[in-house]
């Protein structure tokens, strides 16, 4: 079918503005970009809530003086020598902690960070990160988790989990330091299950060494990283240009796009990558050859990819909470609708496993925990029985 183009009617011209900046590396045309009247301070917001404030930035210094609020400059300024700081700082930590894990004979992956900024970007100030994120074999999980408590930090012990569902329900743990500000998330998946993806050895097969320091600091392969940008930025709705920005720029480097295809198909996410590759072609001016083409001229890629135009619109973040009803309910709905027949029904299948809830609802010794396999579904309908009651008593 022939390609139809994203609606984005509904959005800000603020935002529009900030798409026109980020389409090419040249000097921006500032008679095409701020041709209407914009409202600075959203502008400004709108930059930030994205993390594009560093290339903006950089952008806007390529115009004439004059051609922007002074105070918006100084602002952006101002975060932008402050984002650079931050990324230096991290720069040390992901080698320091990288050689702590190769000492011990963990091998690890670069998720994000410096390193990916460095990669895509060619400098580490030109990307902002608020954690590292590596990836280690779940084997040495538990090793590598020790090594990061006896530097110093501190485990978010947030998931809860029974049966050993945390392997598959979730994705990485979390460390902070206390008085570095680091917080690292430690991965031994890409992504939070249930769903298909490469084992540890498969991507340690392809992967890249990091310039950013001298030491042996590992990324994902350039088209394992695209698989994994995809799959994340599809997960959180591209609510943040900045996911985007980053395929832009890895689209740019030679990719095996037969690889990235076949990938795709093997573990079920041609709907993220079409989409992925849909939206950065519509609004940021990507490029892409036949093949790739290939995966974005259908109904329902198009259709997934007009959905997220929702995340731009009401500025969306997903991870301030509590979110709202209403958002959460549009996002479940379009998690749902991402995934594809097999996916769905594993996900469904999915709720019949015993979660943590059960426990808690009619606690059992460890050793009768499998019971819940049988317990679940009446369980679930008591806590649902409870919910109403006390509905009904604050509205009756």
């Amino acid at each position: 079918m022939s390609q139809t183009y994203l609606d984005i009617s509904d959005i800000p011209k603020e935002l529009c503005a900030i798409l026109e900046l980020l389409k090419s590396d040249a000097k921006p045309n500032d008679k095409l970009v701020f041709s209407q009247k914009l409202d600075w301070k959203l502008f400004a917001d709108l930059c930030m809530h994205h993390r594009v404030y560093p290339i903006i930035y950089l952008k806007l210094k390529l115009l004439e003086e004059g051609s922007i609020p002074a105070y918006i400059m100084d602002y952006l300024a101002y975060h932008y020598k402050r984002n650079t700081i931050k990324m230096l700082k991290y720069s040390a930590v992901t080698e320091k902690v990288c050689q702590l894990f190769s000492d011990n004979e963990i091998r690890s992956l670069l998720l994000k960070g410096p390193a990916l900024a460095q990669e895509l970007y060619g400098d580490i100030s030109h990307r902002t990160s608020s954690d590292l994120d590596i990836l280690v074999p779940i084997d040495d999980l538990e090793q590598a988790e020790t090594l990061l408590i006896e530097s110093g930090y501190r485990k978010d012990d947030y998931i809860h989990s029974i049966l050993n569902d945390w392997k598959w329900r979730h994705h990485h743990f979390s460390y902070f330091h206390p008085e570095e500000n680091i917080k690292i998330e430690l991965h031994w998946r890409l992504n939070p299950g249930p769903g298909k993806e490469p084992r540890f050895d498969e991507l340690w097969k392809k992967r890249v060494k990091s310039g950013l320091t001298q030491s042996f600091v590992y990324l994902l392969g350039k088209e394992d990283m695209f698989m994994f940008l995809s799959s994340h930025g599809a997960r959180h709705g591209w609510s943040r240009l900045r996911w985007l920005l980053d395929l832009q720029y890895l689209i740019k480097q030679e990719l095996d796009e037969k690889d990235i295809k076949s990938s795709a198909r093997r573990y079920h996410c041609t709907r993220t990558v079409g989409q992925a590759l849909y939206l950065t072609i519509n609004l940021l001016d990507g490029k892409a050859n036949d093949l790739l083409q290939s995966m974005i001229n259908r109904s329902k890629i198009q259709e997934l990819a007009q959905q997220t135009i929702f995340y731009l619109k009401n500025q969306v973040n997903l991870h301030d909470e509590p979110v709202s009803e209403s958002i959460s309910n549009y996002h479940k709905n379009y998690l749902f609708k991402l995934k594809n027949f097999q996916q769905k029904l594993i996900f469904v299948l999915s709720f019949l496993y015993p979660y943590p809830e059960d426990k808690l609802t009619f606690p059992l010794p460890r050793e009768l925990h499998f019971l819940y396999f049988f317990l679940r579904p009446f369980l679930g309908l008591w806590r649902q029985l409870k919910k109403t009651d006390i509905y009904r008593e604050k509205y009756e």
